[in-house]
């Protein structure tokens, strides 16, 4: 490999390398902020799911996609994956909150 391709292919990775990191970040903010909405949503005895938020979400980030260049079914896979697992950490908090003496 050339040396002027290999010095493009290390900047390009390194890039991805930092973008990622930055994902990994923010994905665990969000994940702080959705863990509270679940404790709150079990102090009030709320449902862990709540379809119309997350139709509305999906709504938003499928225009943000398309606003970005990114194809919004991806945003939406994405999307749909992650709301997936908030619900399952909300059922699991109100498992918790349910289960104590």
């Amino acid at each position: 490999m050339a040396p002027a391709v290999r010095a493009d292919l290390d900047r390009l990775r390194e890039s991805i390398d930092n973008i990622d990191a930055a994902v990994v970040h923010m994905l665990a903010e969000r994940f702080k902020c959705t863990q509270q909405v679940g404790h709150l949503k079990a102090a009030h005895q709320l449902p862990p799911a709540d379809p119309s938020r997350e139709a509305q979400q999906i709504a938003r980030l499928r225009r943000l996609a398309e606003n970005a260049n990114l194809d919004p079914a991806f945003a939406e896979k994405l999307l749909n994956f992650i709301i997936a697992e908030v619900i399952r950490h909300h059922e699991r908090i109100a498992e918790d909150t349910n289960t104590r003496p």
